[in-house]
């Protein structure tokens, strides 16, 4: 039985290892993989919102999309940079748990986002002709704050529990903080967190995914009894959003494993890997992923950049014949 209960203060994370000068390095590695995150979510969201071609329900979904990217990685990257260049890797507990909040609401608004964007495109395809009356500007208003809504307030109750817990000890062997790493370190009975923690799975990702699968067997459904263009038109829409959610839940999927069961067995380095690549891969991926995939969205790109390099190659032109004039003129004699 477990003995000495005390209010945890503080949080130590063992799953970090001494790197010497190599965190340096790594430092910079991860400094610039969030510099990358950050420009290009916040460039596509800046694109979204001042043309008024994309203007569209499934464009203010993306947006939406962009803006959790922003938010689950903002949740992370900082803490992670502050990590490794310490040599004491522990963290306050009020700042695990608002960790946790941030973490599991981004998984959870990701989940419901892709879900939403599924069903956007299954009245584009499947109901064409009701698509408008429908997916009107106020339901995709409806749909948007409910994906964020929803999460923020199915998170509280978790954390509600865990925080008032007396625990047993407070080594967490993660690289960041996660909710039922705390619960195991409980020394009262948890069977009410096992099961709520169940709970909340259930309804953040079994739930989205279920909707998310049917959808997209409808549409398929519709593909393969239509003609060929139409074929052609919904996978070359649709195939962006399968692979974002082929990619997140893999992420996720490992990340529930390593909460739940003992994952001793796999190599340190590549479980802290896996552990993070939800949280670094799916805000990188995402907009690289729709930039490139949206004919939409990556026309208005490529005219914005080669319009931008343009624009500085006439200067440039420009200055050169202005010199050019100038030195003319003093060569002139007289």
């Amino acid at each position: 039985m477990k003995t000495n209960t005390t209010q945890v203060l503080y949080f130590t994370l063992s799953a970090y290892f001494d790197t010497g000068l190599l965190k340096y390095l790594y430092f910079m590695i991860v400094m610039c993989l969030y510099i990358l995150i950050l420009c290009a979510n916040v460039f596509l969201i800046v694109v979204i919102c001042m043309n008024r071609s994309l203007h569209e329900p499934m464009y203010m979904f993306l947006c939406s999309l962009f803006v959790n990217e922003l938010y689950g990685s903002s949740g992370l990257f900082p803490f992670l940079l502050t990590q490794i260049l310490s040599d004491i890797h522990t963290v306050s507990a009020s700042l695990c748990f608002l960790q946790i909040f941030c973490v599991y609401s981004y998984g959870n608004v990701e989940y419901f986002n892709l879900a939403a964007m599924s069903y956007d495109r299954y009245l584009a395809i499947c109901c064409p002709l009701q698509y408008n009356t429908r997916m009107t500007p106020k339901t995709v208003a409806v749909l948007i704050a409910l994906t964020w809504i929803f999460p923020f307030l199915a998170i509280v109750a978790p954390i509600s529990l865990s925080a008032p817990l007396q625990l047993c000890g407070n080594i967490i062997n993660r690289v960041y903080c996660g909710n039922y790493a705390v619960v195991k370190l409980a020394c009262s009975d948890t069977r009410l967190h096992n099961i709520y923690g169940l709970f909340y799975t259930f309804i953040s990702v079994i739930v989205p995914l279920f909707l998310i699968i049917c959808t997209y067997a409808e549409i398929l459904k519709v593909c393969f009894s239509g003609s060929k263009q139409n074929r052609q038109k919904a996978v070359s829409t649709c195939t962006p959003h399968i692979a974002s959610l082929l990619n997140f839940s893999f992420g996720v999927c490992f990340q529930i494993l390593q909460s739940r069961f003992d994952m001793s067995s796999v190599p340190d380095v590549l479980a802290i890997l896996l552990s993070l690549y939800f949280l670094t891969c799916q805000p990188l991926f995402t907009p690289l992923l729709y930039g490139l995939k949206m004919s939409k969205i990556c026309n208005i790109c490529k005219r914005l950049l080669c319009g931008d390099m343009s624009v500085i190659s006439r200067r440039r032109t420009k200055q050169q014949l202005l010199s050019l004039l100038r030195h003319l003129n003093y060569a002139m004699p007289g």
